[in-house]
């Protein structure tokens, strides 16, 4: 990283500028010679110029740089030098030499700009069917050796022999490894529900306060300590949760006559909770500030009081913010593993009990994939079946938020 910070302060950055006051040199000295103006200013001709030389020697090395890291080909230092030098020196000399009256020079900045923008909006759609596919692919071979049906259907989940399968040493007498994914899932969505109950209605309220009834002075204050709970490392909420919340959540209960395990489900569900009131809070409160002021004005007009304006007028506008920051939360909750770790246990357990111990899928692919197993055994191999049905439900949530969405945007358009 520090070589190629050194290459492009030292090396792209002078040449950039020398090409920059060339083409910007040449364009004013044509104007002065023919005595009226291009069809772009000078400072567009400069660009133009830089663009010619900096971008097909970049893309060269950048090339260079693939074939090196992946081991195809390891293009020589000095070759590599000497490569980019000579392009950047021809595409100089390119630009120069077709900087006249009629060139467009303003028109080709536009559309270089707009090309990298199409660029950056394709990078996130090329990287989420890059993860399809590597996460299908190695779906594809658990599915092979376990049924899809049984896998999401089954309750039961105990993979523990599975190494012996893989080793030959299965027979008769040895247990056969299960892959009932429903204890699994129970967990997880267990676990979510919990950290919602707490994050929605702490984070919405808090939204709704800071938004229309709190003084600006009370919001500058309240609104960064808020946000202050993002920005605490999970570890510490894991310790939190395991030190603190826990042996509360056990001596309430045995208060209340009832038995729960030092690592349980309801315990994570609170601290996540707690973790992802931000998420809700601050983007809801953007949300609601962002619509306009004549929608309140109006119903304030109307005689309304400030509660009904928020709960009839302010909410319904805000609705698809809102859910789009719900859903946020959501994704965050799921994807959460060192909470559930360090409070809730790694044992798989199908119950409707929140006081007894449960496990996650991401803490279950991460235990899967950390393990002293095969990369190719059926447990391993797991993972990557448990993150396919993952994604099917992450993206069957998105697409009834999407529709949610729609439906109001189109009453309050």
């Amino acid at each position: 990283m520090l070589k190629v910070l050194l290459y492009f302060v030292i090396g792209v950055l002078p040449l950039c500028y020398m090409a920059f006051y060339l083409g910007r040199k040449k364009a004013r000295t044509g104007e002065m010679k023919i005595g009226q103006r291009f069809h772009s200013r000078p400072g567009h001709y400069g660009w133009y110029t830089v663009i010619w030389m900096a971008l097909p020697s970049m893309a060269v090395s950048l090339l260079f740089s693939i074939l090196g890291s992946s081991r195809i080909f390891a293009v020589p230092v000095s070759m590599h030098i000497v490569t980019i030098l000579l392009i950047a020196a021809g595409g100089l000399w390119f630009a120069l030499r077709t900087i006249e009256e009629n060139l467009r020079a303003r028109n080709f900045i536009e559309n270089t700009i707009k090309l990298f923008l199409i660029l950056a909006s394709l990078v996130s759609i090329i990287t989420t069917i890059g993860i399809v596919i590597s996460i299908l692919f190695e779906s594809m071979k658990f599915f092979s050796h376990v049924n899809f049906f049984d896998f999401i259907t089954g309750t039961k989940w105990s993979p523990d022999t599975a190494f012996l399968e893989g080793a030959g040493r299965d027979g008769a007498s040895a247990a056969k490894p299960e892959f009932g994914s429903v204890p699994i899932f129970a967990g997880t969505f267990m676990i979510t529900f919990i950290a919602l109950s707490v994050a929605v209605p702490v984070g919405l309220l808090s939204a709704i306060y800071m938004s229309e009834y709190a003084t600006p002075k009370v919001r500058g204050t309240a609104k960064p300590i808020l946000e202050i709970l993002a920005g605490i490392p999970t570890v510490v909420y894991g310790f939190f949760a395991a030190i603190t919340v826990s042996p509360l959540v056990v001596k309430s209960a045995e208060a209340l006559g009832l038995n729960a395990d030092y690592t349980n489900a309801l315990t994570p569900g609170l601290v996540m909770g707690i973790m992802i009131i931000p998420f809700v809070s601050s983007l809801s409160d953007d949300v609601i500030n962002a619509i306009p002021q004549n929608l309140r004005e109006g119903s304030l007009a109307l005689g309304t009081t400030r509660s009904e304006t928020m709960k009839h007028v302010m909410l319904p506008a805000a609705l698809p913010g809102i859910i789009s920051a719900v859903l946020l939360a959501l994704s965050r909750a799921i994807g959460e593993t060192m909470i559930v770790v360090m409070a809730a246990g790694l044992r798989p357990n199908l119950t409707w009990n929140p006081l007894e111990g449960m496990t996650t899928v991401t803490v279950r692919i991460v235990d899967a994939l950390t393990g002293d197993q095969a990369f190719d055994s059926l447990e391993t191999l797991s993972a990557f079946g448990l993150g396919f049905v993952l994604l099917i439900v992450t993206l069957f949530l998105n697409i009834i938020s999407s529709v949610i969405i729609r439906k109001f945007r189109k009453q309050y358009d």
